[in-house]
């Protein structure tokens, strides 16, 4: 934990929200440190010159709002893509992989502009605090890090609004009351977790969801689309070629008019509870199944079956903050061979909340008509040598089975 009497300079990830807003004046008073922000336009669909000028206000005079589009997806969304990887069965990650990515810049900028450490806005309850956290100290084992939720001695919501009306920091209406939910949002997709989703058993209500029409009021005509892999990677929709976030936010669109992506989770956090949250993922949710695709032909059987072998380690790396761990590495390394020969297209149909796959094609294919044939194949596969390899799987158990008596 970084002291006081070390601190001058702080980068802090900032949002330009009520919390962080409040953190910042935190550390402005408490620590009478040097505050720089860093606002990571990662997507999230704000505007965030009010961030710029909430900023401007405090007296900050080093502002960074920084475009990480391309960055989010080309280096940290498409190789988790890569994997499939999935959370325990359905989440798809979307708040956790954008974690080590604010982490870097917060480390470049601490390096660049020689602050003492920086700071985040995560609470000491949930997971993100470890990713901010885990990533900051594999990049620079020596980072400070400041964790205002874990130390300063505000203990409910009224405690910060009454912090705020003190130092002239602006609360919005909507946040004088309990806060309905809390949201994190970016290009991958939308979360809404706490207030009246906290019970498990009640019915999200229809204005938690924000990145999808329901599936009952999508159109009752399907929307039928091509998507071009190369290298495990999606590279065009209907053959025209695109930018990694220019791609993903076509298929977001694509996936909000249909109804896709919707999912309501109870997740096992890191830190060791339950949560219920609500996430929104309709490109994901789209990429996922048109990758899965692809590689059903591209794939040898071995390589695919390691990979869903492995997938689930994976996934868990990146739920609980150990996107830069040496085994991730390891394991991205292994993956990412695995993908050279992913290509060709995929078609798909959208239609109310369902991506169904329609077909898929690759010059790279394993597939084989003159093997799979219930034609004559021409002596391409001779249907008696399946008697010997069906004798010699079945020799141990016949083993067994002689030995119990069966």
């Amino acid at each position: 934990m970084a002291t006081k009497r070390d601190v001058k300079k702080v980068v802090l990830a900032y949002s330009g929200g009520l919390d962080t807003s409040i953190i910042l004046k935190w550390l402005q008073t408490e620590f009478g440190a040097e505050v720089v922000t860093f606002t990571a336009d990662l997507g999230q669909g704000e505007e965030l010159t009010p961030a710029r000028e909430k900023a401007e206000r405090a007296g900050v005079k080093d502002i960074r709002i920084v475009d990480v589009r391309e960055e989010f997806c080309r280096d940290f969304v498409f190789p988790m893509f890569r994997a499939n990887a999935v959370y325990e069965g359905t989440y798809l990650l979307g708040t956790s992989i954008a974690r080590p990515l604010i982490s870097k810049h917060l480390v470049d900028i601490a390096r660049e502009t020689g602050a003492d450490a920086i700071a985040h806005g995560a609470t000491g309850k949930g997971n993100d605090q470890v990713r901010f956290e885990l990533s900051a100290y594999a990049l620079n084992p020596d980072i400070k890090v400041i964790a205002p939720w874990r130390d300063w001695e505000f203990k409910s919501r009224t405690d910060l609004i009454d912090f705020a009306e003190k130092n002239q920091i602006l609360v919005t209406k909507d946040k004088r009351g309990e806060a309905p939910f809390s949201v994190d949002a970016n290009l991958l997709h939308s979360s809404s977790e706490g207030k009246v989703l906290e019970d498990p058993a009640e019915t999200p209500p229809p204005y938690v969801f924000m990145r999808t029409v329901s599936p009952e009021e999508a159109p009752d005509k399907p929307t039928v689309i091509i998507i071009g892999f190369k290298n495990g990677d999606p590279v065009s929709i209907d053959g025209k070629a695109m930018k990694p976030h220019e791609l993903l936010a076509a298929l977001n669109d694509l996936g909000r008019d249909n109804g896709i992506g919707r999912l309501d989770l109870v997740e096992n956090r890191f830190v060791g509870m339950k949560s219920r949250g609500i996430y929104e993922t309709p490109g994901g949710t789209i990429l996922l199944v048109a990758h899965r695709a692809i590689e059903s032909i591209t794939l040898d059987r071995g390589a695919a079956h390691l990979k869903d072998e492995l997938m689930p380690r994976y996934a868990e790396l990146i739920y609980n903050g150990f996107w830069f761990s040496p085994e991730r590495e390891m394991l991205q390394a292994a993956i990412d061979l695995s993908q050279r020969n992913v290509e060709g297209e995929v078609r798909l149909k959208l239609y109310k909340g369902n991506v169904i796959v329609e077909g898929r094609s690759s010059p790279k294919s394993l597939y084989s008509d003159a093997l799979v044939t219930f034609e004559d194949d021409h002596g391409a596969y001779d249907q008696k040598d399946a008697a010997g390899f069906i004798k010699l799987n079945a020799l141990r158990l016949r083993t067994l089975a002689k030995r119990d008596g069966r």
